[in-house]
């Protein structure tokens, strides 16, 4: 019988060799390749090596070796300073960056932003409002510098890949990770200067988990995470950003800071209110005032949690857009309702429209 050239000793020998290639996988379809991420790194205290300087994002990622088997992990070094540093421009390069990659033919399922934590919160929401469609955005970083004993921040960039890749990421926006929990961006604030679980969301909890063996999520994501969120604000289109400036109200606060921000140019102001929003007599009649000359004023509140509403927002609807109102920044601390403010001045929002605004989760 004809063996196409082969004896039958050879076939012998054969068979066992593929029936191991079949077991192993060896032979027939290659295992699918890993799903690619993208670290932007910025600097922080993730990077930070005291008096030796500072890591860089592919030195962060390449002392993480279990990330290998998790993802494609690409990295660009976007900065590389303290989060104070960071700026408004930089934001918008940030927005524009992600935008650009995601329109690409390689485009990640997901993006790592690492940064310094004291103004981690506002970057995560600034992106929150502006990056849009279905790809995960996690804001990550690290509360012990990288020469640290006990140093987070590995855990924490190891644990922002895993939710990157997390098909429960997927339609949830921007996020922060930190110490294992997963945060959204709208609800997240720091609430401790030194401790590993300083991140807090006061008034929604948790979004969700990075266990050791699954990615938790204590809420569905939004449409089922099937539909892509348009983004709020449109970075490509917007021109310069007001001024906004943030005043605090205590016993004793005069008008000083109101005007000196009027005459400084502000656009917006928010109010860092007692209680649920209140001021002294001398800033409320400072607020009244820049009302007259156009000013937008947000009244959040210095307590760290709760809500302050806007009131019937149908008196606003007859406001043109530039008329000064005054409007809750629903459960939005000063410092992010002074970003959402910002973009809805440079979108030239009508004070009704802002009001809304402050209430869209």
């Amino acid at each position: 019988m004809g063996t196409g050239g082969r004896s039958f000793a050879t076939i012998r020998r054969l068979v066992p060799v593929a029936l191991f290639a079949l077991a192993t996988g060896a032979l027939g379809a290659q295992a699918a390749p890993l799903p690619r991420v993208h670290v932007i790194a910025t600097g922080g205290t993730i990077s930070n090596l005291g008096a030796a300087g500072r890591r860089t994002g592919e030195e962060l990622v390449a002392a993480i070796p279990p990330l290998r088997n998790l993802a494609r992990v690409t990295v660009e070094q976007f900065a590389n300073v303290a989060s104070g540093s960071v700026t408004e421009t930089m934001w918008r390069g940030i927005a524009r960056r992600i935008a650009e990659l995601q329109a690409g033919a390689d485009a990640p399922v997901g993006y790592v932003i690492t940064h310094g934590t004291d103004t981690m919160e506002e970057t995560a929401y600034f992106l929150s409002l502006t990056v849009g469609g279905c790809t995960p955005v996690i804001v990550t970083g690290a509360m012990r510098q990288a020469d640290a004993v006990g140093a987070d921040g590995p855990a924490n960039l190891l644990n922002s890949v895993r939710v990157a890749v997390s098909p429960g990421a997927r339609g949830r926006g921007t996020m922060v990770l930190m110490n294992d929990e997963i945060f959204a961006a709208r609800d997240v604030t720091k609430s401790n200067t030194t401790r590993l679980n300083a991140f807090t969301s006061p008034d929604a909890g948790v979004l969700g988990l990075a266990d050791p063996d699954v990615i938790v999520w204590h809420r569905t994501a939004p449409e089922g995470g099937t539909t892509c969120r348009r983004a709020t604000f449109d970075v490509a289109t917007l021109g310069d950003f007001p001024r906004v400036d943030v005043v605090l109200a205590h016993i004793g606060a005069d008008s000083v800071f109101i005007e000196a921000a009027v005459a400084a140019g502000a656009r917006g102001l928010v109010v860092g209110g007692v209680g649920r929003g209140g001021s002294t007599p001398a800033q409320s009649r400072a607020l009244q005032r820049a009302r007259q000359r156009g000013v937008v004023i947000a009244t959040s509140n210095r307590t760290g949690s709760g809500r302050v509403g806007t009131g019937p927002v149908s008196r606003l609807d007859s406001l043109p857009a530039g008329a000064g109102a005054d409007v809750g920044s629903a459960e939005l601390n000063p410092q992010k309702a002074r970003i959402l403010l910002m973009l809805a001045l440079a979108a030239k929002y009508r004070p009704a429209d802002i009001a809304r605004l402050f209430e869209v989760r």
